[in-house]
């Protein structure tokens, strides 16, 4: 590996330089893996309005990662088991009809509170201070193993084939959760199951961007395309493609750069949102045109919240 890589205007070579080393190929692989995983899953939580149950799913990586250390296992079946064991706790004390926003958002900031408060616990058992701290906040692309890559896919997949089994009640129930209870949906069930596949999705980003920069991919890009059409179906296309680009852009730019990929990924996540904001905002918000195909009986009232 040349000491210095530098980016030229030749897309053609600097694209071959990239895809000339193998970690960089399994970046690439895992994060866009990720990127499609984050971006289906963060547009139903941005539209379910449940962002603070991300960030706080995402604080699971910290007792993830040192439990697994402590006990001796691989630190991605910590996330995984932490992230899924939060997101069926929340799914147990703050679900309900009869709870408040309040109440809910308080449950799940004293879920947070345990989760940080046991990964405190787990580094002083540990006996010492974890290694790849700035790895564990930040994330890294460049340490991604083979198996890993296998692992992410595998994860990925299974969950998706999950939430298109239950893409119309989830949106029916994110849209108007009152009426789809009515009609017979199960809500609540439903409430728990899409946690579950969010604390997966945010397990595998975890892994990739950081605790800290996990929104870079689970909500910027879902932000951006709802932002720009209120169709579903597009607005999902969207999501994903934005995904796509940030990372593929951020990692490239990182390989001829001194700076992390965190950090332009993050970056180009950011300036497309607030370019499609600036955008909307002067032709005078979503075009007209731009409605959600009617469900079946009974519609939803609204289709972007």
């Amino acid at each position: 590996m040349q000491a210095d890589p530098t980016l030229t205007w030749n897309v053609g070579r600097d694209v071959g330089e990239v895809l000339e080393y193998h970690f960089m190929v399994n970046a690439l692989l895992a994060g866009s893996i990720v990127a499609v995983m984050a971006g289906l899953v963060g547009w139903m939580m941005v539209l379910r309005r449940e962002t603070f149950a991300g960030h706080t799913l995402s604080m699971m990586a910290f007792p993830g990662a040192s439990g697994a250390a402590l006990i001796g296992v691989p630190a991605t079946w910590g996330y995984f088991v932490f992230c899924g064991a939060g997101a069926l706790a929340i799914g147990r004390f703050s679900g309900g009809k009869s709870r408040s926003w309040s109440e809910q958002s308080a449950t799940i900031g004293a879920v947070q509170a345990l989760a940080l408060a046991l990964g405190f616990l787990f580094v002083n058992l540990y006996g010492g201070v974890l290694g790849g701290l700035d790895s564990l906040l930040f994330g890294t692309f460049l340490g991604v193993s083979d198996g890993q890559v296998l692992v992410l896919a595998a994860v990925t997949a299974g969950a998706l084939v999950v939430l298109g089994g239950l893409a119309r009640p989830l949106l029916f129930a994110s849209v108007d959760a009152d009426v789809a209870g009515a009609r017979g949906v199960p809500v609540r069930s439903l409430s728990t199951a899409f946690l579950v596949l969010l604390g997966l999705a945010v397990a595998e980003t975890s892994q990739i961007t950081g605790v800290l920069l996990v929104f870079a991919l689970l909500v910027t890009p879902a932000a951006t395309a709802q932002a720009i059409t209120a169709r579903p179906g597009l607005s999902l296309w969207l999501t994903v493609a934005i995904g796509l680009v940030v990372v593929w852009a951020g990692l490239g730019v990182s390989y001829f750069s001194v700076y992390p990929a965190g950090f332009f990924i993050t970056a180009f996540a950011f300036a497309i949102y607030v370019i499609a904001r600036v955008i909307v905002g002067v032709l005078g918000g979503r075009s007209a045109d731009l409605k959600a195909p009617a469900p079946e009986s009974p519609p939803p009232r609204g289709v972007i919240a």
